[in-house]
């Protein structure tokens, strides 16, 4: 599509996630013009790709050979050719190795474009009946058990809804695990096989979800989509208003004022800390004999 004394373009085409009517006219159209698609999985795309007529030539670029390929794609692109990336589902870049290759093109001045489509996360979120306007999005917790605690701690105090995937065999011990940090009463909307047959969305909280699984004969099955409530910033306040009970306010103030606050700095953040007026705290700062 370029000329030779161009780069090429990198497209990253989402495709759907299960229903293939979510395929758009402008994502078949790029593949099909492309000289080069780079595919996560070149035995499932092919599937894709005969259903939708398309003829064009495709290399593996998956997690384990993200750098080498990436640099190779890139030598294809400074060539000339356009190289279109997919994965086995959704929109390329979100956990899987697109991300490399589109750093790596910006290095080398090499144009990206976007071809939007299907992203589980976000139709999870929309369809979840959990708060949409602000969120975070986690992707698998990592495998490393001190990697995975840091995260999970992380997620402790987000006030964010917050998106997560898993897959089924490891979805009861996630479930345990968020329970244990943010607490079974947590809400959740656990999403099930997003745009295919049996897409499912059940909206509870994390204890209920653990009992169902419990009285569940049968083991999870399918791709899971988790959408967490965030933490209500009241809560926050609460458990920061509870560290201070079993400290007077002159004690709190002095501590402050031996970190090196100066005493008016230290009954704004007393009265902050403690969500009382200031006037009480004022009051008790009278009283001590420091500047």
């Amino acid at each position: 599509m370029q000329d030779d004394n161009k780069s090429g373009i990198l497209y990253l085409v989402a495709t759907p996630i299960g229903n293939l009517e979510d395929m758009t006219y402008r994502a078949v159209r790029i593949l099909k013009e492309v000289d080069i698609i780079a595919a996560e999985d070149t035995r499932n795309s092919i599937k894709l790709l005969n259903h939708f007529e398309i003829k064009t030539p495709m290399t593996s670029y998956h997690e384990f050979n993200r750098y080498d390929k990436a640099d190779q794609l890139v030598g294809e692109l400074l060539g000339g050719k356009d190289v279109a990336v997919i994965t086995d589902a959704g929109t390329p870049g979100i956990s899987d190795p697109g991300e490399v290759l589109v750093e790596k093109c910006y290095e080398q001045g090499i144009t990206v474009i976007p071809v939007p489509g299907a992203v589980a996360a976000i139709n999870a979120l929309i369809a979840s009946g959990q708060k949409t306007r602000r969120f975070c999005f986690e992707a698998f917790l990592p495998h490393d058990k001190k990697d995975r605690r840091s995260v999970l701690e992380s997620l402790e105090k987000e006030t964010r809804t917050i998106i997560l995937y898993e897959a089924p065999h490891r979805l009861k011990e996630t479930l345990g695990e968020l329970a244990e940090c943010l607490g079974e009463d947590r809400g959740i909307t656990l999403c099930k096989e997003l745009t295919k047959k049996h897409e499912s969305f059940m909206k509870t909280n994390l204890g209920q979800l653990i009992s169902f699984f419990k009285e569940e004969e049968n083991s999870p099955r399918g791709e899971y989509v988790l959408v967490i409530e965030g933490r209500s910033e009241e809560s926050i306040l609460e458990e920061e208003k509870a560290k201070w009970e079993d400290i007077s306010i002159k004690d709190h103030l002095l501590s402050y004022i031996e970190q090196g606050m100066s005493k008016k700095e230290a009954v704004k953040q007393v009265t902050q800390d403690r969500g009382i007026s200031r006037r009480e705290v004022y009051a008790v700062s009278v009283e001590l004999e420091v500047k």
